[in-house]
């Protein structure tokens, strides 16, 4: 699959494990974003911290081996590798115990990664990686440079204010949160509204950021682009579980948009994605273009 036509990515946040009840698995939302990238056909960077320690020597390895630049992922002596314990319940919905603090609460700002993000096309990040300070002021830095910067909404009590989420709003050219999380945010600031439309406007009106995405779980997506609004209605899968499934969605809109394809085909092709990531285990399953053309072309929305 290459349909990254060479786009430079950066992903800024947090690299763990993500602890499941018989196994372990690389994660993170923003790494998640990067490594999909990278099947897609992008050159990317991934901006992080680990700790000096066996879980993050094996992340550093096992994301060197899968084509992701690790000089910008630094090691802490000082802070452990992050650890997500993973819970499923029995529709694959995951529910997620976050430790405190981990490596990449402490990611510093250096001269090679805003090096990296000046170089890049696109910068990803989400709201997770500001719950400390010192990750936070790092990511305002490198939000000063002039790049396309997408706003991968992730709401996980108790990790986030509204006034950080306003303000990471703000900086960004590109907005994705999932049903629930723009709800939760308008709700925050006294919407009227209940349809997703409506409260995608008040977003777009309050921040001037007019162009986002909102996923529907199984019922697919809204997108919002120059002006126009798009609709997937969704693919009949079975879920093995959901996580990844948002991260995945989220590259595979943000490359086709930026690589010039039609927003209609951006939106089938991303839902796709996050379809297939979901009917598998784990956050980064292997998918291939063919398996996307299939599923894409076996629904009518």
């Amino acid at each position: 699959m290459n349909n990254g036509k060479n786009l430079k990515a950066v992903a800024y946040g947090e690299v763990l494990w993500d602890v499941f009840a018989n196994e372990k698995k690389i994660g993170g939302a923003p790494l998640n974003v990067a490594l999909r990238m990278k099947t897609i056909g992008c050159e990317v960077a991934m901006i992080s911290c680990v700790g000096n320690d066996e879980n993050g020597k094996a992340i550093i390895d096992q994301v060197k081996s899968l084509g992701l630049e690790t000089n910008t992922i630094v090691t802490s002596d000082d802070f452990p590798t992050g650890l997500v314990n993973v819970t499923l319940n029995d529709r694959g919905s995951a529910t997620y115990e976050i430790a405190y603090p981990a490596a990449w609460d402490k990611i510093v700002s250096n001269d090679q990664a805003k090096k990296k993000v000046v170089e890049a096309d696109v910068l990803i990040y989400g709201s997770l990686v500001c719950r400390d300070e010192v990750s936070r002021l790092a990511l305002e830095e490198l939000l000063n440079v002039n790049v396309y910067k997408v706003f991968d909404v992730n709401l996980r009590k108790p990790h986030y204010s509204y006034e950080m989420l306003e303000q990471l709003m703000n900086a960004a050219n590109f907005i994705k949160f999932n049903d629930e999380e723009l709800l939760e945010i308008t709700a925050a600031m006294k919407s009227p509204f209940k349809s997703l439309e409506d409260n995608m406007n008040l977003i777009a009106e309050r921040t001037g950021v007019t162009a986002m995405c909102v996923t529907r779980g199984k019922h697919g997506a809204l997108l919002m682009w120059e002006g126009q609004l798009y609709e997937n209605g969704g693919y009949p899968i079975q879920v093995a579980d959901t996580v990844g499934a948002g991260d995945s969605f989220v590259a595979a809109l943000i490359t086709s948009l930026l690589t010039g394809k039609e927003p209609q085909y951006a939106i089938d092709f991303a839902c796709a994605m996050g379809a297939l990531v979901a009917e598998a285990p784990g956050a980064n399953p292997e998918i291939s273009y063919s398996q996307i053309e299939k599923l894409m072309s076996g629904i009518k929305n």
